[in-house]
């Protein structure tokens, strides 16, 4: 797969993301549900701690792309819900040091509220391989 990222302005570079990325030659695709901070029985873990709640949503993000034979690289979309700007805001270090030179497109919204009570991020993500 080929990956072009269409950026007009570079001011979202600092923010690791990309306006569009444009996958050509593709062969496979992953539409991954959203994914957040809880343990293989979805229990929430790291309650009121939106750095911790990141790192967990983002493993258990690897864990499903790995399990369909990808990796943080074939992402070319993550969508993050939030219950807390202000909380994402200043724990999103954390998203940067998880996506490295991967730079996705993406939204980012505020919620009232998750599926599970004390979740504070969900990282929903689209995956492109040949």
């Amino acid at each position: 797969m080929q990956q072009r990222k269409i950026n007009p302005w570079q001011w979202q570079d600092a923010l690791s993301f990309s306006q569009a990325i444009e996958a050509s030659g593709n062969n496979k695709v992953l539409y991954c549900s959203g994914q957040t901070s809880v343990d293989a029985q979805g229990r929430p873990l790291h309650v009121g701690n939106m750095q911790l709640q990141i790192n967990q949503a983002f493993d258990n993000l690897e864990t499903v792309l790995v399990s369909a034979g990808y990796s943080l690289d074939n992402v070319v979309r993550l969508n993050y819900f939030t219950t807390d700007m202000d909380a994402f805001n200043g724990a999103y270090d954390a998203v940067r040091s998880r996506l490295g030179h991967c730079q996705p497109a993406g939204t980012l919204l505020e919620v009232k509220r998750l599926a599970i009570s004390g979740l504070l991020i969900e990282i929903e993500a689209t995956a492109v391989i040949p």
